[in-house]
């Protein structure tokens, strides 16, 4: 059996909710970095917004706008240009999911059962667009 290729403004996995105000990189370090090291080590990097700054080996992100009256170089706006373009199809899925499913427009339920429905609504996504 073959499968469709995956949509890549499509999340393939969505990371559990963490409790409280659980900053991005500390989640991120639980769930998801572990493996993106190891990918690293194959040499796929992963790109990210500026919040995984210090994130570890193969985590890209855009260089930091220096301080007042220095500018950025044409290459280091290139590379900011690309970060943000390419992540731009993560942001357009995220919100996909959100306009798309009602559940997960104000939600404020347990953590754990926050995961479930976004678990089952990114399921759900995948199957209504046949991936």
């Amino acid at each position: 059996m073959s499968y469709p290729p995956a949509d890549p403004k499509s999340p393939l996995w969505v990371s559990p909710v963490e409790p409280g105000g659980t900053h991005d990189l500390s989640a991120a370090r639980i769930h998801a970095l572990p493996l993106l090291y190891v990918a690293a080590g194959c040499g796929v990097p992963t790109l990210a917004d500026k919040a995984y700054t210090g994130a570890g080996a193969g985590i890209r992100v855009p260089v930091r706008r220096p301080r007042r009256g220095q500018v950025l170089d044409r290459s280091t706006r290139g590379w900011n240009s690309y970060v943000n373009s390419t992540r731009a199809f993560v942001e357009h899925g995220i919100a996909h999911l959100k306009t798309r499913w009602r559940a997960l427009r104000r939600v404020s339920l347990c953590p754990w059962r926050i995961s479930a429905i976004v678990a089952t609504a990114l399921v759900l996504s995948q199957l209504e667009n046949r991936y």
